[in-house]
């Protein structure tokens, strides 16, 4: 059977219903306000008050699905629990791509410009800052994250022995830990590049939509915390090179983290994170100003581990909402998720739209075992998030709407190198969405063929080349695809 997001939803609304201005002009390359309308007032789950009074007995049924449940066996958010009684009045990942080889001047990027001043890190000045009018007016999607420095490099066992780093851990480091790994790792040949999770899905949307292709060419930014030393200026340098525009001023006098990237001969990856300035991001007025004309935000599940942080996730959801505004945000990763379990939820709960997971960590949203299965996963957390993307490596993935899900089949390839390959499925649905494609399966192949197409090569960061053929081909699903329009009509069915 095909789903689209329109066969998905209803045409009666919940209880309470999330409100939101309309935004989109004829001079956005965003789909109609009826995206949002879709996502959230025309579904089961535009308010979670409903669902939960369905958890409060002995068993709970989920109309939209056909399935029945027992309460015993799942789990409710706490976030859920406690807004309930209230009535809710309270509210890469290592990146190879983009990078710069020290010591022997090799890009690994095939088809991107090698940057001779990047292996000493100098900048120019005029890469470090913009003036207001160099910016768009809207932002596509605008991405909030660690702003993290990458250095990766190949060591053996006896390395990491030496150090006394458990082979295939992350770990966060102080700064005499990094100094002391670094310079173990002098004479050696190892790469600088921009990093994280989700710069890596920000960069694959934003070449995606680099083109004028299918519609106007997408805005996208990214906010974050750097110092003012050269690794700042480094970080948001290889950004703006990858039409990824960085918002945020660099912190005075503050150090810019990095994340230290050890891969042995059996492609273990044993990850050093310093966090320095990225530990703290502030709701400052540059933040503040770019949230109220951006059409899609992306949180960093990774900034869920920074105490200080949180608050200001919140305030920029709760802005973003305000302003109409799309709320993702990311899983990253599941040992961060068991530790600030609350805190996710807190946030899904109240602002979140898309939730972007690998099986695993939507399992470990569900505090489901190893042994339920990823179709189970999405199916229950899209009870409570309106759309639900959930990946499951070689063996495909899943959309989540409404209590059903959809299997996604993978695109096949040759695998080269498997990191990163979450990140540029997310930037295919992002892509989808922004294009208007409502079919769900479309929306979940075109992903499929981007994470696909990273999976092939060496490094985690798609490609000019690539992404130019892939938005060339992706263009009929987008001149095909059921526009976000019709959302409202008669025609609108109810599983």
């Amino acid at each position: 059977m095909s789903f689209s997001l329109i066969s998905l939803s209803s045409s009666s609304s919940s209880i309470v219903s999330r409100t939101f201005p309309s935004f989109f002009s004829s001079e956005t390359s965003s789909p109609p306000s009826s995206l949002l309308t879709l996502l959230r007032n025309q579904s089961n789950f535009s308010h979670v008050a409903s669902i939960y009074r369905n958890f409060g007995s002995s068993s709970c049924s989920f109309v939209s699905s056909g399935c029945s449940m027992s309460a015993a066996d799942y789990v409710v958010p706490r976030a859920f629990s406690s807004s309930f009684e209230s009535e809710f009045s309270a509210s890469g990942r290592n990146s190879d791509g983009e990078s710069s080889e020290v010591g022997s001047g090799e890009n690994d990027e095939q088809g991107a410009e090698t940057d001779d001043e990047d292996q000493v890190l100098i900048v120019d000045e005029e890469d470090v800052g913009y003036s207001n009018s160099d910016l768009p007016q809207r932002w596509d999607v605008l991405g909030l994250g660690q702003a993290m420095v990458d250095f990766s490099g190949m060591v053996d066992n006896e390395f990491l022995e030496r150090l006394g780093l458990e082979k295939g851990t992350r770990k966060v480091v102080n700064h005499e830990e990094r100094g002391k790994v670094l310079s173990a790792m002098d004479g050696c040949s190892y790469k600088a590049a921009a990093g994280g999770s989700l710069s890596n899905s920000l960069v694959a949307l934003a070449r995606l939509g680099g083109q004028s292709i299918a519609g106007p060419a997408l805005n996208v930014a990214l906010a974050g915390s750097i110092g003012s030393d050269p690794l700042g200026g480094f970080y948001r340098s290889k950004l703006r090179r990858a039409n990824v525009n960085f918002l945020s001023a660099p912190v005075k006098d503050g150090t810019t983290g990095t994340v230290i990237v050890l891969t042995t001969s059996d492609a273990q990856r044993t990850m050093l994170a310093y966090q320095g300035t990225s530990s703290r991001i502030n709701y400052d007025p540059c933040l503040a100003e770019a949230i109220t004309k951006t059409n899609i935000l992306v949180v960093e599940g990774y900034l869920f581990e920074l105490p200080d942080t949180v608050r200001t996730i919140s305030k920029v959801c709760e802005e973003a909402r305000k302003n109409g505004a799309l709320v993702a945000i990311t899983a990253s990763d599941v040992s961060c998720i068991e530790r600030h379990y609350d805190d996710y939820w807190e946030i899904m709960a109240n602002y979140a739209d898309i939730v972007f997971a690998n099986s695993e960590e939507a399992k470990a949203f569900c505090h489901f075992s190893s042994n339920e299965s990823p179709l189970s996963a999405t199916r229950y957390l899209s009870h409570f998030v309106p759309l639900v993307s959930v990946t499951d490596g070689p063996k495909g993935s899943y959309i989540g709407v409404k209590g059903e899900a959809i299997y996604i089949p993978p695109s096949p390839c040759t695998p080269v190198d498997t990191c990163g390959a979450g990140d540029a499925y997310a930037s295919g649905i992002l892509y989808g969405i922004l294009r208007g494609v409502s079919d769900l399966k479309n929306m979940g192949s075109i992903a499929s063929k981007v994470a696909s197409v990273v999976v092939g090569q060496q490094g985690t960061r798609l490609r000019v080349q690539d992404a130019i053929g892939l938005a060339e081909s992706f263009s009929v699903h987008c001149r095909n695809s059921t526009f976000w329009s019709d959302i409202g009509s008669d025609q609108i069915s109810s599983l």
